[in-house]
């Protein structure tokens, strides 16, 4: 596996489910992998999870790894072509990126959307010039438009807890304070719709994800007819994809914040979220501190997720 940027760079999804729970078993077994092998951690962007979990996953493949922060210490960077660099950015990226590949052999890269630039964010623009010109393997730690490390998380998550063959799982858009990327829901429908569950997103109008993301996926905008009998509730926000909206807060419904009115027409479903979450914003607090809630395993499934990308592209090698 050469590059990780959605759920068809996996192959069968279900023996990389397996795979995954193989690992978990044994988080050492492979160590020998990455031994004398360097990974690099590029983030744009904060992170907690994701930095935390892929520095250990590398750890338990033997590798020495190192993490760059763009934002803390190096040179600020231009990232567009044709741009006279008269400003405070002193170096452009499509000189710095084969310099870090120099460094390392493999590269996970974190950036965000920017919500300004649609075209500029639907293109991937900065993880695929890291996929072009670092001359390395190259991973999305989350990119504009996906975050395929946590999506395989959340799967996995959903797999150790699932009741019956066939579990319904409902994503549900929820209200927050601030304009947030599509990336997440955009993942979580990639591989939703590639596993065997019977999938169905719910939101407001006005907040339709890009069609390649949902596919075929039933879209309700009740949300309370779109959780009813659901074994795992997905929250979520994120702002609003289609023009002239694109990047924007259209609607600030509380009614859809995740509480005991929701989880009540569920079949006792799980609680799942990625974190970090607005409590009360997104979720009550009593749904998030209840039984039912996968938020923790969620998270520590982030270290497996990653540890089988890391594996995957190290076997590769």
């Amino acid at each position: 596996m050469k590059t990780y940027t959605n759920v068809k760079d996996l192959g069968d999804l279900q023996k990389a489910v397996q795979e995954a729970l193989e690992v978990k078993k044994n988080r050492f077994a492979y160590k020998h992998l990455g031994e004398n092998k360097t990974l690099l951690m590029v983030f744009f962007n904060s992170s907690l999870r994701t930095r935390l979990s892929t520095q250990k996953a590398g750890m338990n493949l033997g590798m020495n790894t190192i993490v760059l922060d763009v934002n803390q210490g190096a040179w600020k960077l231009e990232t567009e072509r044709g741009v006279i660099m008269d400003g405070d950015k002193s170096e452009h990226l499509l000189e710095a990126i084969p310099v870090m590949g120099s460094y390392c052999d493999l590269i996970g890269v974190r950036s965000f959307a920017g919500l300004q630039d649609k075209t500029f964010d639907y293109n991937e623009t900065i993880l695929n010039q890291f996929i072009e010109h670092s001359g390395k393997p190259v991973f999305s730690m989350e990119a504009a438009t996906g975050h395929p490390l946590q999506a395989f998380a959340d799967l996995i998550t959903i797999e150790e807890h699932k009741r019956t063959a066939r579990p319904k799982v409902v994503m549900t858009w929820a209200p927050h304070p601030r304009a947030l990327p599509q990336a997440v829901p955009n993942s979580f429908a990639d591989f939703m719709n590639e596993a065997d569950v019977d999938f169905v997103i719910t939101h407001p109008k006005g907040y339709e994800l890009d069609e390649k993301f949902v596919r075929g996926a039933r879209v309700e905008y009740d949300q309370m007819k779109a959780l009813e009998g659901a074994d795992f509730v997905y929250a979520k926000n994120w702002s609003a994809y289609r023009d002239p909206h694109y990047g924007q807060i259209i609607n600030t419904d509380r009614n859809w914040t995740v509480g005991q009115r929701q989880m009540a027409v569920t079949n006792n479903a799980f609680f799942m979220h990625c974190l970090p979450v607005r409590r009360n914003m997104i979720v009550t607090d009593d749904v998030i501190e209840s039984p039912q809630s996968l938020v923790i395993p969620e998270a520590a499934n982030r270290e497996i997720s990653a540890q089988v990308v890391l594996k995957r592209m190290l076997e590769t090698m």
